[in-house]
């Protein structure tokens, strides 16, 4: 197994992961031709633009060159303050892994790696957003259920 930043002949993988992520979570969602042609359009973009950028960061799984899992991250910048070092942080998303590769520790060595990487690069903090099914693999990789944060829905 190998775990590593993403690269840009990994995009057809992750565009299909994606989907996948989607209909896993959502089985009654009808997409058609139409919907998948704009999505996939959509998607390569944004991963395009993502794999060359110092803003997104995605960590994939790599098992005999099928890539079975993956985490993006999203760097976050803060307004600077007086008498204290910015640093960004980290918000983690899209947080994958493959149904026949899942329970093997794949995942939690890639947050490791991941925690070890903002540390090194002094990233204040790693901020997640976890499904209800994940909650209990975040809290077995010592992360914190903290109290949600406000929104305001624009639509």
């Amino acid at each position: 197994m190998i775990i590593r930043l993403a690269r840009l002949t990994d995009i057809e993988s992750l565009i299909k992961m994606r989907f996948d992520f989607t209909i896993e979570y959502n089985p009654r969602l009808q997409i058609t031709e139409d919907m998948y042609e704009e999505y996939y359009q959509e998607i390569r973009d944004f991963l395009v633009g993502a794999i060359d950028s110092k803003q997104w960061y995605i960590w994939v799984a790599e098992d005999a060159g099928e890539i079975v899992s993956h985490i993006f991250l999203e760097l976050i910048n803060k307004v600077p303050r007086p008498g204290k070092k910015t640093n960004p942080f980290v918000y983690m998303t899209n947080v994958y892994t493959l149904i026949e590769y899942r329970g093997k520790g794949i995942g939690s060595h890639i947050l490791q790696m991941i925690k070890d990487w903002s540390m090194a690069n002094n990233y204040e903090f790693i901020i997640v957003w976890p499904s209800d099914n994940g909650i209990d693999f975040y809290k077995r990789n010592n992360y914190i259920h903290c109290s949600e944060p406000m929104e305001l829905m624009l639509e």
